[in-house]
């Protein structure tokens, strides 16, 4: 006779409340192994630089520094005589007429044809490499080219215009300090097209084609589709656009210096070309330093911009 038992559950093990304490104060060093690498590179290549410039915008530093190593502190000399002169507050407007000129024109060309290349049509792909050209040839070269053709005696632009009995005398993109600073906005509005085109591209293909057939099915009209689903639908991506497009305009130094050089008479001067002019010209690092350090808290209040715009896109499920 074969007897047989019930098996019993086994009990669960019961286990300690600071076991995952204890776990994660094990994982810690573990993780900050990992991170230690990102951290060191963000202090060695951009916490030491901000630190040292913002200490040099203090000091009297000149080119024989280099030699010496003395650099006495001066107080707020730099940044005094920085803020009374009159190169800065013109620099100041001239950088906020140029950067929200270009984004303004980047960013509504680059949008027009990144909608018109979403409708699929022959030669599309190879249109799309065509308009990528700009964006890859490198800024001093674009600037070097356009300067050519701006030219107001020899530049093909001025010729065709009278040829074509546009106007009666040549322009003056770069020698009038009325004109050049519009020439250099355009110049660089051509020149940022294809990011913005290729961005904004990419996003308008991540949105659903259901919702534009259902607004087609309730007679919204292309316009209407734009403003509710298209610009809706593309907000997280034209806030990377913007907010790169920005820092990248605010600083931009190359263009300018092989367009203009910052003339004539100052009015294509930027801040960038202003801090150039003031360390590599005039050989005031501590007042080159002062400029630079301007733009930090201009940068910093767009990329609070910019992280705030993700978290709200993010809480919102986008």
């Amino acid at each position: 006779m074969t007897t047989t038992t019930a098996a019993t559950p086994a009990e669960p093990v019961a286990t300690s409340p600071a076991a995952p304490a204890r776990r994660a104060s094990r994982a810690t060093p573990t993780r900050w192994l990992f991170v230690a690498p990102a951290v060191l590179y963000m202090l060695a290549f951009f916490g030491y630089p901000l630190v040292r410039n913002i200490v040099m915008s203090f000091q009297h530093y000149t080119p024989r520094t280099f030699f010496t190593g003395e650099a006495p502190f001066n107080g707020l000399d730099n940044w005094t005589a920085v803020f009374d002169n009159k190169l800065f507050t013109e620099s100041l407007w001239h950088t906020a007429v140029f950067t929200l000129g270009s984004l303004l024109g980047q960013f509504v060309l680059g949008l027009a044809l990144a909608v018109f290349f979403s409708r699929r049509f022959r030669l599309s792909g190879f249109a799309r490499a065509v308009l990528l050209l700009p964006w890859l040839v490198p800024m001093v070269v674009s600037s070097v080219v356009w300067r050519k053709l701006l030219d107001q005696d020899t530049g093909v632009l001025n010729t065709l215009l009278m040829n074509l009995h546009l106007t009666s005398e040549p322009v003056p993109w770069l020698s009038s300090p009325s004109v050049a600073l519009l020439s250099a906005v355009l110049v660089n509005i051509w020149v940022g097209i294809p990011f913005n085109m290729v961005i904004l591209y990419g996003g308008l293909q991540e949105i659903p084609r259901e919702m534009y057939e259902a607004a087609s099915l309730d007679g919204a009209g292309p316009w209407r589709t734009f403003r509710s689903i298209t610009l809706p639908q593309l907000r997280p991506v034209i806030t990377v656009v913007l907010v790169l497009g920005f820092m990248s305009t605010i600083k931009i130094l190359d263009l300018i210096l092989a367009l203009t050089g910052g003339g004539p008479a100052d009015s294509t001067q930027t801040l960038g070309t202003a801090t150039y002019q003031l360390s590599f010209q005039q050989l005031d690092f501590g007042q080159g330093a002062v400029v630079g350090n301007v733009l930090i808290p201009i940068s910093a209040v767009f990329a609070v911009f910019y992280l705030r715009a993700n978290r709200s896109d993010f809480a919102e499920g986008k």
